[in-house]
């Protein structure tokens, strides 16, 4: 693990976000006097999630539900850990109001700003602050994820939608959320959850000093900092096919990114991801 990482991970979450907004003010202060900046895209010293270009990445994974997961317009879609709305803004211009939109995030000032700028503007696009202990994210409060249960009523939802969250959740809360999502989802209805998958050709690649390392082998998950254990976690891919296995869920395809070093002229995505749908009995 860089230098940089290690520094970012020794700060406390307030402090990560201040000085993320404060790096980047001198640019969003610019785009606001040259108006570039699209009035639904928040500025880019608030977005605290992922890397690279906010809005394309959003774009990319719509386009990803529409052909591997099947989302229509008039869909019910809950966004799991939906952050500052990169997922939420370009599905604005999909979802109608035959469907809808839910999502929830543990960071009050992302969901603050999606009230703010999206469900100002679609009625059918809800967002919910939960209050839940994460020591990269949120540390202020002592509810755990692992007893979190969903706001939302059973067989609602066609598509559950988790980026970028599993791979900062801890075993005992992951199995949690796929007990919660299957109780949402309704039969027949679809997930898409990314994770750091690892498993033998990862192994081979991390011993050949490629990719992000997770140093910390705790069994069937391993960590990347033990300090802050949730900052990045991995996961055995026999262990998370296998507690998938114990819900309602039929396996539909395991996809690999390069995080892991695998090249990127043929792994298109940094995270592994995984589609599963709920069985109709």
């Amino acid at each position: 693990m860089d230098f940089r990482r290690k520094l970012f991970y020794f700060l406390s979450p307030e402090v990560r976000f201040f000085v993320r907004r404060l790096y980047f003010l001198p640019m969003d202060i610019c785009d606001s006097i040259l108006d570039k900046k699209d009035s639904i895209r928040p500025p880019k010293g608030k977005i605290y999630i992922g890397s690279g270009d906010f809005q394309k990445t959003g774009e990319h994974f719509v386009d990803l539900l529409k052909e591997k997961c099947g989302l229509k317009a008039h869909h019910q879609v809950l966004d799991v850990g939906c952050g500052i709305g990169r997922i939420a803004i370009p599905l604005t211009k999909y979802i109608n109001n035959q469907g809808g939109y839910q999502g929830f995030d543990i960071v009050k000032k992302g969901i603050n700003w999606c009230r703010a700028n999206i469900s100002s503007k679609y009625s059918h696009f809800v967002f919910k602050h939960i209050d839940l202990k994460n020591d990269l994210y949120n540390m202020t409060t002592d509810q755990a994820a692992k007893n979190f249960i969903f706001p939302y009523a059973e067989n609602f939802f066609d598509l559950v939608i988790l980026t970028s969250v599993f791979t900062h959740m801890m075993p005992e809360d992951v199995d949690n959320y796929l007990s919660q999502i299957e109780r949402v989802l309704k039969p027949g209805g679809k997930c898409f959850a990314t994770f750091f998958i690892i498993n033998r050709d990862i192994f081979k690649l991390m011993n050949e000093g490629k990719g992000m390392k997770f140093e910390f082998n705790k069994g069937h998950y391993f960590l990347m900092n033990e300090n802050v254990k949730e900052a990045n976690i991995a996961f055995e891919e026999e262990y998370l096919l296998s507690g998938l296995g114990n819900y309602n869920f039929q396996i539909d395809s395991v996809d690999y990114g390069y995080w892991s070093g695998r090249s990127k002229s043929v792994y298109s995505d940094f995270q592994d991801s995984i589609i599963f749908s709920k069985l109709m009995s």
